[in-house]
């Protein structure tokens, strides 16, 4: 991305930041946008803390402006009196002065709007946080902006406002109360080996962030219990987990589906993508020589969103999951957490990277989750380059942050299908009984997922199935029979720590079947697939 001449990073900026306010141009005037989080209105001086409150929500955010001069509701610019806009002006410093801790120092301006004078007073983000009202003290007087309104801070904001303030990420806090010894890293450690090459000792893990030593005792980051199999991951952060969903229609009203992902979260990503193929459209294309297969939505455009959820999302938040949402019209991932205090949306697809979870981050770039900071948004925008018939919006949404997959509409209100499903027939991205088993089946889901050691217990919560018996019948054996899948422990079959890994040849199959899932006519069945 850095080695792409300005003039192309310009142009990609300006298209991001479109979507993203839902198709507004941002180059417009700044009084002629809507309030938001970095932007707020008045027409007048206010009486109380109103002022000091949106300072301080904004020195404890991206920073923002506020512009004296302008009526919000209806919008109009009114403008402030050459006598009296001086006068304001020190107004406002002795406010903020007096009212906010620490101190927080703005730079104020005079801006000529449609003939008249506006009057700017800019906060910048705070480098002591977190800022608050003196009379009320930080417990009861640190605010945050949520959209464009002024909220009273949670203990958990303080917290993260502590630690932002100590320029330390969540994820790299020690986890007291569960011991090292006790924190299950063995199939971390085997597949960072197998991804890297390297083998992960002590010093390492200490580097990493994973292990850290305080005194004389050794405990576990946040980070190394999320990456853990232990059962304190479930413990401590009970909502790192991701919700998938298919809706019937356009509405939350009735699901067709539903799965709930709660692996360690460098396995996470993988297993919603096995959800999102079971749950969207395949099309194959007719009258063409070689038959290309499409899906209805770009899985990497996806896969980058659902792992950018997974590094990005704020585990500190308690109560709040991801949640991946397929409806008729659209594919909706949410996050908790809105975005980065200092990142903002415009900031998204410009190649500029905050990231919250720095320990996560190293260790999903290690293995190969990402290939480099600040672009992933590049990377949806590409993908998308080929599915003209979907928009993507981002979203923040009160203390969440979302990416929408949306299919465009005529003019009628109908899903316009896109000039590359033009004499396609598509077929449910799922195993449906009585058919033959196509390349793209249930079977190479599998053996997509396995590309990690998995248990059976998590590949029958990936596949959506509870019968265990039937489906070591029906979908393990067939690929063990084929040789394209192994158990790590073949001398014991019936071991309950048996997992299950995808073979060379298995890997080399997928590489060949490059449509992971859906059923369309004139298969191969799983028969088929065996090594040739």
């Amino acid at each position: 991305f850095e080695a792409i001449a300005g003039k192309c990073v310009l142009i990609i900026c300006q298209k991001e930041v479109r979507d993203m306010n839902t198709h507004q141009n941002v180059a417009r005037p700044f009084w002629k946008q809507p309030e938001s989080r970095r932007l707020e209105f008045k027409e007048i001086f206010p009486g109380g803390d109103q002022i000091a409150k949106t300072a301080i929500a904004f020195a404890n955010g991206a920073g923002g402006k506020i512009v004296f001069g302008v009526r919000d509701n209806p919008r109009d610019i009114v403008g402030i009196p050459d006598r009296e806009i001086f006068l304001l002006e020190e107004r406002i410093s002795d406010h903020l002065f007096t009212q906010c801790a620490p101190n927080i120092i703005p730079e104020i301006f005079i801006q000529s709007a449609e003939g008249k004078s506006l009057l700017v007073v800019r906060i910048f983000p705070g480098s002591h946080k977190p800022y608050y009202l003196r009379k009320k003290g930080r417990h009861q007087g640190t605010f945050i902006r949520v959209g464009s309104t002024n909220r009273p801070a949670s203990q958990e904001t303080l917290e993260s406002l502590e630690r932002q303030r100590r320029n330390i990420s969540f994820d790299s806090v020690p986890a007291y109360d569960v011991r090292w010894q006790d924190t299950d890293l063995k199939e971390f450690l085997s597949d960072y080996t197998e991804a890297t090459g390297r083998v992960l000792r002590d010093t390492h893990l200490k580097n990493l962030g994973l292990m850290v030593r305080e005194q004389d005792q050794v405990f576990p980051s946040n980070a190394a219990v999320l990456l853990s199999d232990s059962l304190h991951r479930s413990r401590l952060f009970p909502f790192a987990k991701i919700e998938c969903a298919r809706f019937k229609g356009v509405t939350m009203d009735v699901f067709t589906d539903q799965a709930t992902v709660s692996l360690p979260v460098h396995k996470a990503p993988e297993a919603c993508m096995m959800f999102v193929k079971k749950n969207i459209a395949l099309g194959a294309t007719i009258g063409e020589i070689y038959r290309k297969n499409r899906w209805e939505y770009p899985l990497k455009a996806i896969r980058e969103a659902v792992i950018n959820a997974v590094v990005h999302r704020d585990y500190a938040l308690m109560g709040s999951d991801i949640k991946i949402a397929v409806y008729d019209d659209m594919l909706e991932i949410t996050s908790p957490g809105p975005l980065p205090d200092t990142l903002s949306p415009e900031d998204l697809g410009t190649g500029r990277s905050v990231i919250r979870n720095r320990t996560l981050a190293l260790i999903f770039k290690d293995l190969g989750l990402i290939e480099a900071w600040g672009s992933g948004m590049l990377k949806i925008r590409q993908a998308l380059s080929e599915y003209p018939e979907t928009d993507v919006v981002f979203r923040e949404t009160g203390h969440a942050f979302q990416v929408q997959f949306r299919k465009q509409e005529d003019n009628g209100g109908r899903l316009v299908p896109g000039k590359h499903q033009a004499g396609t027939r598509l077929a449910p991205g799922r195993h449906q009984a009585g058919t033959r088993l196509a390349p793209g089946s249930e079977q190479l889901r599998i053996l997509e997922s396995c590309k990690i050691q998995l248990a059976i217990s998590e590949l029958l919560k990936i596949a959506g199935r509870s019968d265990r018996t039937k489906f070591r019948k029906t979908v393990l054996n067939p690929l063990m029979n084929n040789g394209l899948l192994a158990m790590t422990d073949p001398d014991k079959p019936s071991s309950p720590k048996q997992k299950y890994k995808t073979t060379p040849a298995g890997i080399e199959k997928l590489e060949r079947n490059s449509v992971p899932t859906g059923t369309t006519e004139n298969s191969p069945a799983i028969q088929d697939l065996g090594p040739s």
